[in-house]
């Protein structure tokens, strides 16, 4: 089967409202729908915003759901001038930048203690334009989250999930795709509000190319 892990409510409406056959469950807390979406057998966990309740997420449809593909579906921030508003996106290269073991461990910021790099790869299709995304539990305008990001990270997209997802899916040797909607991009005024302006746009994005992503 494969599972959609979705952090918000909103974000996962697209998805339901093109799903037949539609049941529901509720497992730790996580609603998670069940049914088939062009033909093919999906369920859809809708996590929570956030590190670990992606990773929460990601492990029931792992052990629980018996899941053999994952897809992280959601907006997120661009970075530099190579992304565009209500765009779509796949991750090929995922770190978490608020994961920080360089004073203990001598490695790069946001490599985990169990691995030697901080990026960590992923699978992808070649479908829709390649980035390196860069997942942490903050959303601001901080500008030294901004020159971490883009001078030290040199990453071109980041939310708060997908991050979290990539990892849970290496310890489980189960196959990950990340794809991400630009819903803000950096430097152009206020996070908050373009994330609300654009919302809509990205959400018609995704109904749009839900079909190519399955396929």
């Amino acid at each position: 089967m494969i599972s959609f892990i979705i952090a918000m409510e909103k974000e996962a409406e697209p998805v339901i409202a093109a799903m037949e056959r539609k049941r529901e469950r509720k497992v730790c807390g996580k609603r998670i729908i069940f049914g088939t979406l062009f033909k093919k057998k999906v369920s859809i966990v809708i996590c929570g915003v956030g590190k670990v309740n992606a990773a929460c997420g990601t492990q029931i449809a792992i052990d629980i759901l018996k899941c053999d593909l994952i897809i992280n579906l959601g907006v997120a921030g661009g970075l530099n001038g190579s992304l565009k508003i209500a765009e779509m996106y796949e991750i090929s290269h995922a770190v978490q930048y608020d994961f920080d073991l360089t004073q203990l461990n001598g490695t790069a910021i946001g490599t985990l203690d169990e691995c030697n790099e901080n990026y960590l790869a992923l699978d992808i299709c070649g479908k829709y334009p390649a980035k390196r995304l860069a997942t942490g539990d903050r959303f601001n305008d901080d500008k030294s989250d901004f020159k971490l990001l883009t001078r030290v990270l040199d990453a071109d997209v980041r939310d708060m999930e997908g991050g979290a997802v990539a990892q849970v899916c290496m310890h489980a040797k189960v196959k990950c795709r990340l794809y991400k909607i630009i819903s803000d991009s950096a430097g152009s005024g206020s996070t908050t509000e373009q994330y609300l302006k654009n919302l809509s746009l990205c959400f018609e994005t995704l109904k749009r190319e839900l079909k190519n992503i399955l396929n």
